[in-house]
């Protein structure tokens, strides 16, 4: 929720090299920026922070990379279905676009929100991205030319969550957003108006479908998680633990299995999806050492592809991550 938004200060980018003045008006669909070069020839983009230590398995040019270049705090941060690139969005209404390896170039940059971005999701194919904003819109960007494919206005408060409807089918047409104003909205990118609407009343913090697509969870601030069947837009079940705002939640990439959720009761919970659940409230694992603070951030979990670990940021500025075997 965007009055969850802390101020943070930032390193000035003046010390980085940081980017130029982009001249594009906001609002309006642009070509892709792309970033030029410095003094010395080097395009921007990371910085090796850690250059020895054991042997690695990464493909990094380093254990840690440091990408520098937004001027405001960095909301969310997503990689490409292939792992080839990342997408990062920030309080200063830009999304940066990087490849993954060698120096970490930062090869673009996507304008047009008037309002910070508060996630960035890929949609299937790693050619399209959608974006949530504190404008109170969604929008669908072309990460080849930059251009923005759709942009939705239905929202009457800020866009907390965005994720793809149908990841496991390739679809990149479809999509759900979650909004301070109670509405859970889905799009298609093929059609001017939204596709659906459920109203819920309360807050959304949080929105992520299943591979399938059939079913959509959100999580608000009355610490519910809501499972919703994409065919009748319905409730179909509920979970309940969380003694405090659900602020993120993640669905498990492979089988769809298990769901992640973050609060602001400093845990962060595992779910089980499975239809023949026999656990009563389908919680399966809390974990703890993640916690949040005052500022109430928008910090969401995230499995690794073969589902085995689970991470979360926290207020103490660190990284957490679980071992689920």
């Amino acid at each position: 929720m965007i009055d969850h938004k802390r101020k943070v200060s930032s390193t000035s980018i003046s010390e980085h090299n940081g980017p130029p003045n982009l001249s594009s008006a906001p609002g309006t669909a642009v070509a892709l920026v792309k970033r030029p070069k410095t003094d010395d020839g080097q395009a921007y983009g990371g910085t090796a922070i850690v250059q020895a230590g054991p042997k690695r398995t990464s493909g990094l040019q380093a254990p840690i990379m440091h990408l520098t270049g937004h001027t405001g705090e960095i909301t969310t941060c997503r990689f490409s279905d292939n792992g080839e690139h990342i997408a990062s969005g920030s309080a200063d209404k830009q999304v940066f676009l990087w490849n993954t390896y060698g120096d970490c170039t930062n090869y673009g940059v996507l304008q047009g929100h008037k309002g910070g971005i508060l996630e960035v999701q890929w949609m299937p194919g790693s050619e399209r991205i959608v974006t949530a904003s504190a404008d109170h819109t969604v929008a669908v960007w072309d990460v080849s030319t930059g251009e923005r494919l759709k942009r939705g206005r239905h929202h009457t408060a800020p866009v907390n969550a965005c994720c793809p409807l149908s990841r496991g089918t390739g679809d990149d047409n479809m999509f759900v957003s979650a909004s301070d104003d109670g509405q859970l909205v889905v799009w298609d990118t093929r059609q001017r108006n939204p596709a659906a609407c459920i109203e819920y009343q309360l807050p959304l913090t949080s929105v992520a479908a299943i591979a399938s697509g059939s079913t959509v969870y959100s999580g608000s601030v009355d610490n519910v998680i809501t499972g919703w069947d994409m065919r009748t837009y319905t409730a179909v079940h509920y979970l309940r633990g969380h003694s405090g705002t659900v602020m993120g939640i993640s669905v498990s990439p492979r089988t769809s299995n298990f769901l992640a959720s973050t609060s602001v009761d400093n845990t962060v919970r595992l779910w089980d999806l499975r239809p023949y659940c026999k656990l009563p409230n389908r919680c399966e694992r809390v974990f703890t050492g993640a916690p949040h603070g005052f500022e109430m951030n928008l910090i969401r979990p995230s499995f690794d592809k073969d589902e085995s670990m689970v991470a979360s940021g926290s207020a103490d500025r660190t990284l957490t991550i679980w071992n689920l075997s």
